[in-house]
């Protein structure tokens, strides 16, 4: 949202220097996309996925400063999902698609309608959980604390 980007955290985030993005409407998008869907219009060509069915746990925007975070809890990702979802978000949150735009554009499982992909600098994988993992914890959170207990070796 600044018009300089800042050099320290180029590697690690997206500058985006069009508009000042309106964290609340990419949070009210990112809602739509709770529950079991098909989302093969965040899927990249060149996935040999059988299906693009996605359960979204969890989907959320948060601004700190002057970063925007997008954070989603799944049961699995599509080849190129974030990427493609965050470009998307983008145009949400500039003011240029709207909400309803949004979710019909992934309802519809339009690829050729998704024209604008995030770069990779800023995406990271944050953690992977198993169902039956006896590290996570019963909100389906990993807990560091019980890992480190049942192996103190790991720091």
């Amino acid at each position: 949202d600044n018009s300089t980007p800042d050099l320290f955290a180029r590697r690690g985030s997206w500058f985006y220097p069009y508009s000042p993005l309106d964290e609340r409407a990419i949070a009210a998008a990112l809602a739509t996309l709770t529950g079991h869907h098909d989302l093969r219009a965040f899927r990249r060509s060149g996935s040999n996925r059988p299906h693009s069915l996605v359960h979204v746990y969890a989907a959320e925007c948060l601004r700190r400063g002057e970063l925007i975070h997008i954070r989603v809890r799944a049961n699995s990702f599509l080849y190129g999902m974030m990427r493609l979802l965050v470009g998307v978000l983008a145009e949400v949150g500039s003011g240029r698609l709207s909400v309803e735009a949004f979710q019909t554009l992934w309802k519809d499982g339009n690829r050729e309608a998704v024209k604008y992909a995030a770069p990779p600098a800023g995406l990271c994988l944050l953690g992977v959980g198993y169902p039956d993992d006896p590290f996570t914890t019963a909100n389906g959170h990993f807990d560091y604390g019980s890992a480190l207990e049942e192996y103190p070796m790991i720091s």
